[in-house]
C-alpha cells in the first residue's frame, strides 16, 4: 500500500480535540525565553515538536550544535542515547530529555559482557559503535560514528579488523564500501528500518514509475540494493533538495517529511509503508512544556562519562 504525505497528518490530528497547539507552543516559547533554553529536535520527532525547536537535525549535527552552543540548558527532543551524548560532551550543561523512557531498541540489543568477550577475542580490532548506543557501550569503544560520517571515519581507521555495533545493516553497508577490511558485526538492528519490505517498494515504484528511491543504510541489503541513493537522514534531505527529480520514495522514518516538504514544497514524497519509530514519537508538546518547568536533567556517572567521551571526541575529530 502506498502512503502519500502521511507524516504531515497523522501526528497533528492528535491535537485536533481538547489541546490547542498554538497555546502550548506559545507557552513553550515563553518558558524557553525565561529559562534561556535551547530546544533541539531530531528529524524523526512529531512535526509540531519540530516546529517549536530552535534547531532540527540528525544526531551528529545536533550533538555538534549542542556542544558548540553557549546555552547552558538544553531540551533534547529525541531518544535517550542522543541526550546522553550531549551530556557526555558538555557535562557542565543541564541536558533534559522530555520523555525519559524514550529509548532505542537497537541500542538495548548490546550486551556489555559479550562485547568485552568479543574485544578479548579480536584484540587487534578497532571497536566502532554507531552513536545509537548507550553511554556504557560507548565507554567500551574506540570511536563512535553516525550514518552521516561513518564512511569518512572508517576510511581513517588503520586496523584491518573492525568490531562494529550494534547495527548489522549499517555495518554491512560499510563492509561493502571497504572490502579490504574485515567487519565483525553485532547482530543488532533498527526495528523501524528492519520492517521495510521489498514488495512494498516494488508496488510503490510500479505506481510511481519515475520516483527515485532514497534509502537509509539501516535497512537490509535487499532493500539497499533497490536504492537510487543511500544516505543518512540529513543526506536524504540534501539529495532530494538538490535533485531535479520531482517524485521520491523515502525509505526512512516518516518524521523526515516535515523537513523534506519545507525545503521542497513543489516535490512529492511517498513512503512504501508505515515507518514510524514509537520511541521518537513519544515526545509531545506537553512533555516539552513540562520538561521546561520540572527540569529533570540527564545524569551520568563521571567515570563512565570520561571513557565514553573519548569515543565521541574521536568521532568529532575524525569527521572533520
Amino acid at each position: 500500500m502506498l502512503y502519500y504525505l502521511r507524516g504531515m497528518c497523522i501526528y497533528t490530528c492528535k491535537y485536533k480535540f481538547g489541546v490547542d497547539i498554538m497555546t502550548l507552543s506559545e507557552e513553550i516559547l515563553e518558558l524557553k525565553r525565561k529559562n534561556n533554553a535551547l530546544i533541539l529536535a531530531h528529524y524523526y520527532q512529531r512535526p509540531e515538536v519540530q516546529d517549536i525547536a530552535d534547531v532540527v537535525g540528525d544526531s551528529y549535527y545536533l550533538s555538534k550544535y549542542a556542544f558548540e552552543s553557549t546555552s547552558q540548558l538544553i531540551i533534547f527532543c529525541g531518544v535517550k542515547f542522543m541526550a546522553e551524548s550531549v551530556k557526555i560532551l558538555s557535562p557542565q550543561k543541564k541536558v533534559i530529555l522530555p520523555v525519559y523512557d524514550a529509548g532505542c531498541p537497537m541500542a538495548d540489543m548490546v550486551d556489555e559482557t559479550k562485547l568485552i568477550e568479543l574485544k578479548e577475542k579480536y584484540k587487534d580490532a578497532a571497536v566502532v559503535c554507531y552513536i545509537n548506543s548507550s553511554t556504557e557501550v560507548k565507554a567500551l569503544c574506540d570511536v563512535c560514528v553516525t550514518s552521516s560520517n561513518a564512511i569518512k571515519i572508517i576510511s581513517k581507521i588503520k586496523a584491518k579488523n573492525i568490531i562494529f555495533l550494534p547495527d548489522k545493516n549499517l555495518g554491512g553497508y560499510l563492509q561493502e564500501r571497504f572490502p579490504e577490511k574485515n567487519f565483525i558485526l553485532w547482530n543488532g538492528f533498527c526495528v523501524t528500518h528492519q520492517k521495510v519490505r521489498v514488495d512494498n517498494i516494488k508496488k510503490s515504484k510500479e505506481a510511481i514509475k519515475d520516483a527515485q528511491v532514497l534509502v537509509h543504510p539501516e535497512c537490509e541489503k535487499k532493500v539497499r540494493d533497490m536504492a537510487d541513493f543511500i544516505g543518512s537522514t540529513g543526506e536524504i534531505i540534501d539529495y532530494a533538495t538538490s535533485s531535479k527529480n520531482k517524485n521520491f520514495l523515502i525509505v526512512t522514518e516518516e518524521g523526515v517529511l516535515r523537513e523534506l516538504k519545507r525545503k521542497n514544497p513543489n516535490k512529492n514524497f511517498y513512503f512504501p509503508q508505515v515507518m514510524s519509530c514509537v520511541n521518537m514519537k513519544k515526545t509531545r508538546l506537553e512533555d516539552v512544556r513540562n520538561s521546561l518547568i520540572n527540569q529533570e536533567e540527564i545524569t551520568i556517572d563521571e567515570e563512565i562519562r570520561l571513557k565514553a567521551l573519548s569515543a565521541l571526541t574521536k568521532m568529532h575529530e575524525m569527521a572533520r
